[in-house]
């Protein structure tokens, strides 16, 4: 069997949907199977952060794609490019590993979807353009042979508001997205501490700042931690890029933080290298994660494997 596979997050590692397919690809390099997989990756694109080439029974296909803005030229790679691929190499699969599969699909497609935050959130349904967008890979979605989720949770949204039937929407879960978690010395964690002056004992969040992370529950809650006379010298590490700007999608933490006079308590470690964060969590007294809606929530399993106690929401 041939199994071709939509690349265009291939060298994106910073983003999920590229961790998610790099992650694969490296699995499925090692699989030891008679199946054989191509990976089809855009030939050009300055979003393009790195780059890599897996090893067999997995080959790298470059393929052009048109001189248009980013967002045309995705939607050029997903509903032609990938497709007549497809078909001009006679493979017989074609894997999306996100939510885009193409409206033409000459041979049957497996499409990933991560979650339906763009159909389920408002806030995150953005301008006409994405919403329109929504609506197609949602419809293109109901035509696929089969869909991935991560998680039971996104398998019962996409059979809910995609109208999948469940034998169509196979749940297949993440693993640690970290090659060493479980064990980390102290002189690792020592020099980890050092790089970012963190405090010797901490509270962390690390991940993104948008709304729906609930990082203004996290504030929240650590200020009652500290009136409830929780030990001070536990400090509140928050971890990520910050908001350039203070919006409702992207509240800054340190006007909340000041707010509720935390700013002497709270410690910024901004980007995180992924080296690094296994000591990160390991050495932390435990991980906040109170979000709102995840389609798995990569994170907490990251904590988890490095030994660190994990709070979290529903």
């Amino acid at each position: 069997m041939h199994i071709l596979i939509n690349g265009w997050f291939w060298g994106q590692s910073t983003t999920g949907s590229g961790q998610y397919l790099h992650r694969l690809v490296e699995h499925l390099a090692r699989a030891g199977t008679s199946t054989r997989f191509t990976l089809l990756t855009p030939e050009k694109g300055e979003w393009r952060v790195e780059s890599g080439t897996p090893q067999s029974p997995l080959s790298t296909l470059p393929s052009p794609i048109p001189n248009l803005p980013r967002q045309l030229a995705k939607l050029y790679w997903e509903q032609i490019a990938v497709p007549a691929a497809a078909r001009r190499l006679g493979a017989d699969v074609l894997f999306v590993p996100y939510w885009a599969a193409p409206l033409w699909q000459p041979i049957p497609t497996v499409v990933t979807v991560h979650d339906l935050i763009p159909l389920l959130l408002p806030v995150y349904r953005g301008d006409l353009l994405n919403r329109l967008y929504t609506g197609l890979v949602s419809f293109t979605a109901r035509r696929a042979a089969a869909v991935i989720t991560v998680s039971q949770a996104g398998a019962r949204d996409v059979t809910t508001h995609l109208s999948i039937p469940p034998t169509q929407v196979f749940p297949v879960h993440h693993g640690p997205n970290m090659e060493e978690a479980a064990s980390q010395e102290m002189p690792r964690r020592d020099a980890m501490r050092a790089k970012y002056s963190l405090p010797d004992r901490y509270f962390l969040y690390l991940g993104g700042f948008d709304a729906r992370k609930n990082v203004q529950g996290i504030l929240a809650g650590y200020r009652r931690y500290l009136d409830k006379d929780g030990d001070p010298a536990v400090k509140l590490v928050l971890a990520g890029k910050l908001p350039t700007r203070d919006t409702d999608f992207f509240p800054d933490p340190r006007r909340m933080a000041a707010a509720l006079n935390l700013a002497d308590h709270i410690h910024y470690a901004g980007w995180v290298d992924e080296a690094d964060k296994p000591a990160l969590y390991a050495g932390a007294t435990a991980y906040l994660f109170p979000s709102h809606y995840e389609g798995f929530g990569m994170m907490l399993l990251e904590a988890m494997a490095a030994g660190c106690p994990v709070i979290t929401s529903r």
